[in-house]
This record gives C-alpha cells, structure tokens and sequence, in this order.
C-alpha cells in the first residue's frame, strides 16, 4: 500500500463517505466540517498526489473520485487517525451549535437513523416514550424520504430517515456560554427504580474510532424502554467534564434551554467530587449526560433494524418537529 498522510486520508474518507465526484473547494468545505483545516489550494495538491499513487481519479468537472484502492486504503488506516478524527468532529459540532435559550432557535447536532419505510409506524411508537422522558436530548425529529441526503449521508431506497438530536448539543451550548465541556466517555448507565446508580460498561472517546453508544445498541446491551417504562435498565449515556468554578453558570445556561424542549441531563456532580462512582479531577466538575441515540436504542430493543450514524450534521432546530404530531 501506498505511503499517505493523516491529510490525504481525511481526503478519501470524505470522497469515500458522499459517493460522488467532488470538487476541492467542496472538498476543504467538508473537511473544516470535520474538523480538519485544510485550503482549496491546499487539497489539490494532495489530490494531486492521490491521483499518482491511484488512490483517486480525476472525472473532469465534477472533481475527483475515490478508486477501489483507495477504498482499500481506507480499511487499512491506521486506527489513531480514525480516532482523531471523531474527536475533532465532535468538537466541530460542538463549535458550530448555537441554538439559543432566548429563543429556541438556531442550529443543533444531529444524528440520523435509517429504518424500514414500511416499520416507521413501529418505530416512532418505540421512541415516543424516550423522547418525552429525561432520557434523551430532545423529543423533536426529523423525518427524510428515500434519497434525501443529511450531511453525508442519502437515505437509502425503501428506508425513511430520523433524525435525533445529538447530545453533543449540549457541549454547544455551554461552549457558546463561555464554559469548555471535555467529553470523556461514552457507556452504559444503570438505572434502578428511578435512579441513575453507576455505569457498567464505558468506553473512552480517546480509545475509539466509532460511536459508543451505537456499538452497544447493535450488541443489544440496552434495555431502554425498561428504564423508562418499568424504572429499571441500562441507558446510554456520556461522561464530560467542565471547570467547577462554572457550575452554577452551567446550571443556569442547561435549565434555560428546557422550554424550548432540550434536556437529557442525567446529573451534574460538585466540583472535585465523584459522580456516579466516576472520580473527578481536581477542580472540575462532573456531568452525565443522556445519548441521544436512545430512543433509536428503543427501537432495536422492538425488533425494527436500524442504521444509525452519530454525529451527522448541524441542523436548524425550528425545522424539526415534536414526535407527538408525527405520525406515519
């Protein structure tokens, strides 16, 4: 195989992720999506070098192609670059929310979740209860027809999209509030009578080149209508830190957005104190935070099938609407 950079292999997981001819401009506009500062100028020229190694091939106007190796390519990268690149897109989201307490509007993160057209019907009816408990981010969606594309991603033929508000959200809002949020780990939260008691299975953000929580969906680990339905489950959930001087403001600045419908907020620890049996740092603060892929959780958990994909787009939030006025 070809000897490439964390550069180029950015390059091809974004040539590779829209299945169609791409442009450079284009190109470095989806990479700073990601995370990845890269100019126009910048791209060509490691375009260039792709095209001499055959990992990407020119198709005239509409930009560059990857090939069949570079795809190979890709399945053989190495897994520190993969893992950097899902912590910077989570930051990027982060910085790119700004949904406002003021006003409920302005964009969220949101992940999509591709079901069966002919089990929607099923599948908002497993989500209802999750949406409208503390359990996930928000009880509003979005629903794509086939073909619809949302960031990267086209809904597939005979499948229907939903959209989920990402709990990464949250990091938005408390970054736009002057407050840094670190997001340590994703895992599995239990749940007894009511009460959020400790985490069984966690794994760090900084380990991982995919989304916890849509690992331990597919390995049916959950049991969230259980937590909500009968009190008593695992949920998915994250751990982030944040400075403990600024405790009361992210109080503030978390319970101002609730009207406009966005929670999902487990608990919020005191600073330099441990949270759910989780040590905390000296001088920071703890906070658990629902998945927002729960409720898709739910539906696996129904028997409806699903392909999630965490950490899709920015999203205007005003154009989502509450699952209790969605019907299929």
């Amino acid at each position: 195989m070809p000897d490439i950079d964390r550069k180029e292999v950015a390059i091809l997981r974004i040539l590779d992720e829209f299945h169609e001819p791409m442009g450079a401009g284009r190109i470095a506009k989806e990479l700073r999506d990601h995370g990845v500062e890269l100019e126009e100028r910048a791209v060509r020229y490691h375009l260039e070098a792709l095209d001499d190694m055959g990992l990407t091939e020119p198709m005239g106007r509409p930009g560059r192609r990857i090939t069949e190796l570079g795809r190979q390519e890709l399945r053989v990268a190495r897994v520190a670059d993969k893992v950097d690149m899902v912590l910077a897109r989570l930051e990027a989201f982060a910085y790119q929310t700004d949904v406002s307490p003021k006003n409920g509007r302005g964009k969220v993160v949101l992940n999509i979740s591709f079901v069966p057209r002919d089990s929607l019907s099923a599948a908002l009816d497993a989500m209802r209860p999750i949406l409208n408990s503390g359990y996930a981010t928000s009880r509003r969606v979005g629903i794509f027809d086939s073909g619809e594309r949302i960031g990267c991603h086209a809904v597939p033929l005979d499948m229907t999209g939903v959209g989920t508000v990402c709990s990464v959200t949250l990091n938005g809002i408390l970054l736009k509030a002057g407050i840094p949020v670190q997001s340590l780990f994703g895992g599995l939260l239990a749940i007894e009578e009511g009460t959020p008691k400790r985490f069984t299975e966690v794994v760090h953000y900084g380990w991982t080149s995919l989304d916890p929580v849509e690992v331990f969906i597919k390995s049916g680990a959950t049991s969230v209508s259980s937590a909500v339905l009968r009190s008593s489950g695992v949920v998915g959930a994250s751990f982030r830190e944040f400075p403990g001087v600024a405790r009361d403001h992210a109080l503030r600045e978390l319970e101002g957005i609730r009207p406009w419908g966005i929670g999902g907020v487990i608990a919020v620890g005191s600073p330099s104190s441990p949270l759910l049996e989780v040590d905390i740092a000296p001088g920071r603060c703890g906070l658990v935070i629902a998945a927002g892929l729960n409720p898709v959780a739910a539906v696996e958990e129904a028997g409806v099938p699903t392909i999630s994909h965490a950490l899709t787009d920015v999203f205007d939030y005003e154009k989502l609407v509450d699952v209790n006025e969605v019907s299929a």
